[in-house]
């Protein structure tokens, strides 16, 4: 899945689908970073990163924090976060 597959949950009328597509945009981007970041550690990065790694860091921490409230939040509304559920809508 990409980016540009939660586009149509992100315009839709119904909260249930814009939330499906925050937690998905959310997701892709966090597994995105965390495999840059692992590269970044074996050094096997193809570029040198702009930013100190402590900062990637953090950035992940903060990703995975608010991945895990998101999940909170589907059980509490009944959302059905698993990924065929996404593409099944689209």
């Amino acid at each position: 899945m990409e980016l540009k597959d939660t586009i149509s949950l992100m315009t839709s009328s119904n909260y249930k689908d814009r939330f499906l597509a925050e937690y998905w945009q959310v997701k892709i981007r966090y597994v995105k970073l965390k495999e840059m970041c692992q590269k970044w550690d074996k050094g096997e990065l193809e570029f040198v990163p702009t930013c100190d790694r402590k900062l990637y860091s953090a950035q992940l921490a903060n990703m995975f924090g608010y991945l895990i409230v998101l999940e909170q939040r589907s059980h509490l509304e009944n959302i059905d976060l698993k990924e065929n559920m996404f593409v099944n809508k689209l």
